[in-house]
């Protein structure tokens, strides 16, 4: 895959210098080493975007194998989620959602009830994933409180996990190097290992006693905690981090009956699992479990307007339905009017163009796709569901032998990612956990897309590893 011939800079072109020196002066880019762009080294400044497709300052296309970030489901340039935005801005910009309701917000809730699984048909608005799971914490302990039982606070999520960046939901992550820079964090947050069933060879082939050794494992850790102690389990469908951990057969019916036999919630993150990225709604659904709770954010407006979300089922809204109790909690943004309008709007169009339908026809190819890469010895394990995937990269097939820091270091950051956005292609590169490339295109994409992401991995994979 190449990109379009890049536009010549004159030496009038004083906007896009302007652009690239603000950016550096002033722009303050999240999980970003600064450092790493200097006068030799532009900002990436990306100015538009159209279906699978972003472009940039310079008029180079690249295919956003990343959704923006695991988020734009629908595809870029949609101008039916632009009108929406632009329609309720024109008639109810903004009001808050504290003592007060408006029609949207009300629609959207009505809306995500019926969409969510089982009883889960109580809507409480965030502006993102993190304000999400940092929600479903404190419900979490105020409800406890409520009923009885107020030693209840802690948490068990999986090793290298992630769950956000406010300071419950990193306490929740468990990725240690993300946070050791603000310890001491929120206590109680308990971790126990993830399914990377690549990196388990005690358990040989049999994923089935593997997924019940890696559930067994959570109740473990409550029993350990004592189960008078624990409020809740946080769990993505597929863990992201890491590099898309797919759940063993039978996971997630024993964490439930875990959750059960000791009265522990059980949330499901589906900050990035839900709305169609792994061909249904929800990813509790695609694996036929029900959670207590639904973190959830990203594609549930595809990205045009911010919003999260806690799903929650109907039981824990009961002590807060009656008397002087509230759930003491608010955001001020969330359930914007507009950000509802485009969540409506984006639901819509996924019923219209059945986009989850799309993915679970297309996953196949998109897989297949990938796995096309095997041959590459660089390439030790594809793993992923629906339309999101990641490719681990080792140093020894044979042995699954993995690189070390330094060696991580120069193959990601120096070498994949600029060579990766040179050739075209969106996507992660990531060592959270051993060295991965991640990818999750818009929902629209098919056939062609997939070529082309394969074309760009296998030409800078080949060289990654001739330079290995």
């Amino acid at each position: 895959m190449t990109n379009e011939t890049p536009a010549v800079r004159g030496p009038d072109d004083s906007g896009a210098r302007h652009l690239q020196e603000a950016a550096r002066r002033h722009l303050w880019m999240h999980f970003t080493r600064l450092g790493s762009y200097d006068e030799s080294h532009e900002v990436p400044v990306i100015v538009r975007g159209e279906g699978a497709y972003v472009y940039d300052d310079r008029g180079r296309r690249y295919l956003d194998g990343l959704s923006g970030l695991f988020t734009v489901q629908a595809g870029h340039g949609r101008t039916e989620l632009a009108e929406a935005a632009a329609k309720q801005a024109a008639e109810l910009a903004y009001f808050p959602l504290w003592s007060y309701a408006h029609p949207r917000g009300i629609e959207l809730a009505e809306k995500l009830a019926a969409l969510a699984p089982g009883d889960l048909n109580r809507v409480f608005f965030t502006t993102g994933g993190s304000e999400a799971v940092e929600s479903a914490w404190k419900l979490a302990r105020q409800y406890f409180k409520a009923v009885g039982q107020p030693m209840r606070t802690k948490v068990v999520s999986r090793d290298i996990s992630y769950h956000g960046t406010t300071l419950g939901a990193l306490s929740i992550t468990g990725v240690p190097e993300l946070r050791m820079p603000f310890e001491p964090l929120v206590p109680g947050a308990i971790k126990v290992p993830n399914t990377n069933f690549y990196r388990a060879p005690e358990h040989g082939d049999d994923e089935v006693a593997f997924g019940r050794w890696a559930a067994d494992e959570i109740e473990r850790a409550i029993l350990r905690e004592g189960p008078e102690s624990v409020a809740a389990v946080f769990l993505e469908p597929v863990q992201n981090s890491g590099g898309c951990f797919t759940p063993p057969p039978g996971y997630f019916a024993r964490v439930r009956e875990i959750c059960d036999r000791h009265g522990v919630l059980l949330v499901s993150d589906e900050t990035i699992c839900a709305w169609g990225r792994l061909g249904e709604y929800f990813g509790a659904q695609r694996y036929g479990y029900l959670p207590d709770m639904i973190t959830s954010a990203k594609g549930l407006t595809s990205g045009y307007s911010p919003l999260g979300v806690l799903i929650a089922r109907d039981f824990l809204i009961e002590p807060f339905l009656a008397g002087q109790r509230s759930f003491l909690h608010g955001i001020t943004f969330a359930g914007h009017p507009v950000s509802c309008a485009v969540g409506l709007a984006n639901l819509e169009l996924f019923a219209r163009e059945d986009l989850c339908g799309h993915v679970r026809r297309n996953a196949p190819a998109f897989r297949a796709a990938l796995e096309g890469l095997s041959d590459l010895p660089i390439v030790g394990e594809v793993r992923g569901d629906g339309y999101f995937y990641g490719i681990e990269l080792v140093k020894d097939k044979a042995t699954k032998e993995t690189f070390d820091d330094e060696e991580s270091e120069h193959l990601l950051r120096d070498f994949l990612s600029p060579a990766l956005f040179g050739a075209g292609l969106v996507c992660r590169a990531d060592d959270r956990g051993d060295p991965v490339i991640q990818l999750a295109p818009p929902l629209i994409c098919e056939q062609e897309q997939f070529d082309e992401i394969a074309a760009a991995l296998r030409s800078v994979l080949e060289e990654a590893w001739r330079r290995i």
